[in-house]
């Protein structure tokens, strides 16, 4: 029986349980899973804890970059992402699989990224992952963040990421939202974007410039950002599966597997089907 939790600053209506719940029994496996919400000031002592009590653990927002520091081995994508969202307590080795849930999320929706321009914004943990992933997948990402150091630190890090100060309003393939904005205190509102002609939330003009929104905030299932583009008939994708997907790879670490892009898709169909 495998001890897992999930910790971030607000996690009381996190999925991951059942999902990894779910997962876990489908690959033979059971397991125990909390949810361990974390104040700032209380998060290094706590997960030092935390490490001797569970044999993994998953980190969320705002933590992912925290973490680091608290472990002795970053693995898989987390030293290129600059990111750790799974750790395995007895090795203290930290991974990131939110880039393999992003990419699955987006090939089994049927939107091609290759020679794609894409216009993300948020360059924070989610985006980092996102941006990196883009780029091994051949498309042009175009990176917009409020925070001027952030955005200009990460395009230098990722090659052929270009960094915005300002949107202008020009065509993009592909828009993805990795604000998190739309999601808990913020629903029903959509990320502010410094355009030229000033600043204003993401809006019906910049989202008619797109053919496919992608928002990886996953509850509520239509965010504000997609209910928009929606209504302009342009295809829409929420982040379910991506949080779905990056869950199935860690719990696949956990067991010592090798991930099968087939087998996370079946797993997440047959999961909508038991939870609808």
């Amino acid at each position: 029986m495998l001890k897992l939790c999930v910790v971030g600053k607000d996690v009381s209506a996190s999925q991951s349980p059942r999902m990894h719940g779910f997962i876990l029994r489908e690959l033979g496996a059971e397991c125990i899973y909390d949810n361990i919400s974390l104040p700032r000031e209380k998060f290094e002592a706590r997960m030092k804890e935390l490490f001797s009590e569970y044999d993994a653990v998953n980190v969320t927002i705002p933590y992912k970059a925290d973490v680091i520091p608290l472990i002795k081995e970053l693995a898989g994508d987390a030293p290129a992402f600059g990111a750790v969202n799974t750790v395995l307590c007895k090795s203290l080795a930290g991974y990131n699989t939110d880039g393999y849930g992003f990419l699955l999320m987006l090939k089994n929706a049927g939107v091609e990224i290759a020679g794609k321009s894409v216009l993300v914004l948020g360059a924070g943990g989610a985006g980092r992952s996102c941006i990196k992933k883009l780029l091994d997948g051949g498309a042009k990402p175009f990176v917009y963040e409020r925070d001027g150091a952030r955005l200009h630190a990460v395009c230098d890090e990722f090659a052929g990421a270009v960094p915005l100060d300002k949107v202008p309003y020009r065509p993009f393939d592909i828009l993805l939202n990795c604000t998190g904005i739309g999601m808990h205190a913020t629903v029903g509102q959509t990320p502010a974007v410094r355009f030229e002609d000033g600043e204003r939330p993401a809006d019906n003009r910049l989202l008619s410039l797109c053919e496919t929104a992608v928002d990886l905030i996953y509850e509520p299932a239509q965010s504000e950002f997609l209910r928009i583009a929606d209504s302009l008939g342009k295809k829409t994708v929420n982040g379910g599966s991506m949080l779905f997907y990056q869950a199935y790879a860690a719990d696949c670490i956990y067991l010592q597997r090798e991930p099968s892009a087939e087998e996370a898709e079946g797993l997440w169909k047959k999961y909508q089907e038991k939870t609808k």
